[in-house]
């Protein structure tokens, strides 16, 4: 660890010489994003602080580059650190060109006067994030998500080598969300930019970072990179989910399954079924589905939402027990709904459970197109006077 280019060391981090968190160790080469998970409350924000010198380290030691940032002057530090934290800057009256330019002041000297080349670095700062149109209008009368991104441009006029945010993505929409993200990608990939943040959306901190801390119940509970990280039950674990799951593998969340025995049974597979689970879980309807092949689309939402899913493993031929069995299953449903239109060559599994459920006499319900996700496979199969036919 000593030989990283940045590292913390049996850091412990609070308030008032009361430990919030302690033990925090990483160490993270130059121009990597390292992202903080954890429950709200866990201390990410304050170990982003103390990173940051904003607050006193109760113990323990944060290198940058083979110095202890305490042995680092304020005005140094300013030029190789740039922070973005979650408080409502004060700037009445400042547009947001002006509350930009404020990144400039480490290079600019006690009276804060801008040179042309400082003007140009704030106008580079703001095309970066798309804050240009913005220029002119004042600080506080823009939304929150461009206050975000004016802040974002504040810090990266600054020049710095390590940014350090919180929650900077909580205040925008999806649009601006991926926008924000891909500007440190690029700055980290162009510039070499090391990041340390913190992040809600766990979907993101899988996509953007090269390592992630894990925060939980006073200590860093796991520190690697997101293959290591996102591995099936860790994740619930750590933020404790007890209602409804979380699916590491695809970062999807499911509220809980309906409860009550099955009067339904769904036919669905190839991301055809999604839709239909999540009705029928908003409706509180329990259900039956099957066949589907473990590595289907719809088996990650049918495993959580279903009571019970007839499977099958993957790339292997359905053996004959698995169809017998749905049979059962399906003969103890009162309603069938299929969400395919066409079944592929190989599905002959799905049209017998189909002609099972015509022969039985079971309400049938077959969806338009757009009332599922599936756009089916080659082999077209129509319902012609009360019984399926190829």
């Amino acid at each position: 660890m000593k030989d990283s280019w940045f590292f913390t060391e049996k850091m412990n981090v609070g308030y008032h010489g009361e430990t919030v968190v302690k033990d925090v160790e990483f160490s993270l080469p130059k121009g990597e994003i390292l992202t903080l998970i954890g429950p709200n409350g866990a201390g990410k924000s304050t170990i982003l602080k103390s990173i940051a010198g904003q607050l006193s380290l109760i113990s323990g030691t944060v290198v940058l580059d083979g110095t202890s940032l305490s042995q680092v002057k304020a005005e140094d530090l300013a030029k190789r650190m740039s922070v973005v934290f979650t408080e409502r800057l004060r700037a009445e009256l400042m547009t947001c060109r002006d509350v930009a330019a404020t990144g400039r002041y480490p290079y600019t000297g006690r009276f804060g006067l801008l040179s042309d080349a400082d003007e140009r670095k704030v106008e580079e700062a703001m095309e970066l994030v798309h804050v240009t149109s913005i220029g002119d209008r004042e600080f506080d009368k823009v939304s929150d998500g461009q206050r975000q991104r004016v802040m974002l441009a504040r810090a990266i006029c600054q020049e710095p080598e390590i940014l350090i945010l919180d929650e900077p993505t909580s205040w925008l929409d999806i649009k601006y969300k991926l926008e924000f993200l891909s500007v440190l990608q690029e700055l980290k990939r162009k510039k070499g930019l090391t990041v340390i943040m913190s992040l809600h959306e766990l979907e993101l901190a899988e996509r953007i970072s090269d390592k992630i801390l894990c925060i939980r119940g006073e200590k860093a509970e796991r520190f690697g990179t997101p293959e290591e990280i996102f591995k099936p039950g860790f994740l619930g674990t750590l933020f404790g989910v007890e209602t409804g799951s979380f699916n590491e593998e695809n970062g999807t969340l499911e509220l809980p399954a309906p409860q009550g025995e099955p009067e339904i049974f769904v036919i669905a597979g190839g991301g055809s079924g999604r839709n239909v689970f999540r009705k029928l879980q908003r409706e509180g309807k329990a259900f039956v589905t099957g066949i589907l092949y473990e590595n289907d689309l719809d088996y990650p939402a049918a495993k959580a939402l279903a009571a019970e899913v007839i499977r099958a493993e993957g790339f292997e031929p359905v053996p004959e027990c698995a169809v017998s069995y749905a049979r059962k299953r399906l003969a103890g449903c009162s309603q069938v709904i299929c969400c395919r239109e066409r079944f592929g060559s190989l599905e002959w599994y799905q049209e017998e459970l189909l002609r099972f459920a015509e022969k039985a006499g079971k309400k049938m319900v077959n969806l338009k197109p757009e009332e599922s996700s599936g756009k089916g496979c080659s082999r077209q199969t129509e319902r012609q006077g009360g019984r399926w036919q190829r």
